[in-house]
């Protein structure tokens, strides 16, 4: 029976887990000299499943706090929170 994460968390959890079991396979990779391409195939999965832990992060937050801070008032802060972070990505 495969697991089938149902809440946020656990999606979170999984698609991090994911996101390092296709990390390990490139640090195997290198490690065993495979060809370059194919090392590339692989990073760029890691950073696939990245993004999309990105996603279900984004729209718990979403559900989740900025809701509160909307109904604290904090409309303005919430906002600006997520467009700094849309805007700057990462450091």
């Amino acid at each position: 029976m495969t697991f089938k994460p149902t809440t946020s968390k656990e999606r979170i959890e999984h698609r991090y887990k994911i996101s390092l079991g296709h990390l390990k396979k490139v640090i195997d990779m290198v490690e065993n000299g495979a060809y370059c391409i194919d090392v590339i195939l692989q990073s760029q999965a890691v950073q696939k499943a990245l993004r999309a832990t990105d996603e279900v992060l984004l729209e718990n937050h979403l559900k989740t706090c900025v809701t509160s801070q909307i109904k604290r008032g904090q409309a303005d802060k919430a906002i600006q929170e997520i467009v700094t972070v849309l805007k700057n990505g990462p450091a």
